[in-house]
């Protein structure tokens, strides 16, 4: 007797574990998703952000990882590039190894991650390039914003604020970056091409980074008895310059312009220290990355390309924003 439910309690753990194998088996549907406890099919999503140090591309993840909340069918992993290449390209080829279905990547360096974003189409996967997108990318998609009329709407507000014969220092994004390249384009052809009385008295590529704008902007002051104004292509480095003279009476007045819109910025507009910003709605941008991923996922869409507004916010409209980021930083 003990002999005979020993062997059917043997031939049930079998059966069970059988069976499980064959859910597993099971599990990913022929396009890569797997399937929930009720059934339905959930797509994996890899999250790539360029650097969670840096403040607009902290919101941006934190924005994504909460709309993805809205949608039960997509599984979102986010992943911190930490502002380097080889890791940010790393992480790109994990997720192809670890059978994402999707990877939305935050370039770094658009072009140092071009072949990997490829990488992901030739596995047969979907990609998205935001915030930086990666053009000419075949089969791939992108979520962005326009980076010559973010700073456009700066720099055509700049020719008539910025006084004749002006000093003003430059801070670049890193080169080869699109959003980089585009904004200084756009205030070469803006604003310096129809202001030739201003000089620039110092330009160096901060990396988008606060602490490395203070130290160039450490170094312009000891070497310029005035700054008229600081052109930068984000809030961050803008910000980084605003913290070099806050102490320093000299630079009273000193006008400062960036890109995104963090809350730092607004509440520098707010005080007078900052001039204007042009703000790249994290939010937007995420509602759209989300969209995009759910329709090509679903069959929808085969391919999107979509951007989002570029409105610039000065002292006469800061306030409006501010309980927007406020929001923002409530996600951290």
């Amino acid at each position: 007797m003990k002999k005979t439910l020993v062997t059917l309690v043997s031939m049930l753990l079998v059966t069970g574990m059988l069976a499980g194998c064959g859910n597993s088996d099971t599990a990913n549907s022929a396009n890569g998703g797997e399937k929930s406890n009720s059934g339905d099919k959930v797509y994996k999503i890899a999250y790539i952000a360029r650097a969670q140090s840096d403040s607009f591309a902290a919101w941006l993840a934190n924005a994504v990882k909460e709309e993805a909340k809205k949608y039960p069918d997509i599984k979102l992993e986010v992943f911190d590039g930490q502002a380097n290449d080889d890791k940010e390209n790393s992480m790109i080829e994990n997720a192809i190894t670890n059978k994402f279905d999707l990877v939305i990547v935050q370039p770094n360096n658009g072009e140092a991650q071009r072949p990997y974003v490829e990488k992901v189409i030739k596995a047969g996967k979907f990609a998205i390039t935001t915030n930086a997108r990666i053009s000419g990318i075949e089969g791939a998609s992108s979520v962005d914003a326009d980076p010559y009329e973010q700073a456009g709407v700066n720099a055509r507000a700049a020719v008539d604020q910025i006084p004749q014969n002006a000093k003003v220092v430059v801070l670049n994004g890193p080169s080869g970056n699109f959003h980089a390249d585009k904004r200084r384009e756009s205030w070469q052809k803006e604003f310096f091409d129809k202001r030739p009385d201003v000089q620039i008295v110092g330009e160096q590529i901060a990396n988008w980074n606060k602490d490395e704008a203070m130290k160039y902007m450490e170094d312009w002051v000891q070497a310029n008895d005035r700054i008229d104004a600081v052109i930068s292509m984000n809030d961050n480095m803008a910000a980084g310059a605003i913290e070099a003279v806050k102490d320093n009476s000299k630079f009273d007045g000193m006008l400062a312009y960036g890109v995104d819109g963090t809350l730092e910025a607004f509440q520098l507009i707010k005080e007078g220290k900052m001039t204007s910003t042009c703000l790249q709605n994290a939010f937007e941008l995420a509602e759209k990355l989300l969209d995009t991923s759910n329709k090509l996922l679903t069959g929808a869409e085969k391919q999107v390309d979509t951007d989002i507004g570029n409105p610039l916010i000065t002292k006469d409209n800061v306030e409006e924003y501010i309980a927007l980021l406020e929001k923002a930083e409530a996600l951290k």
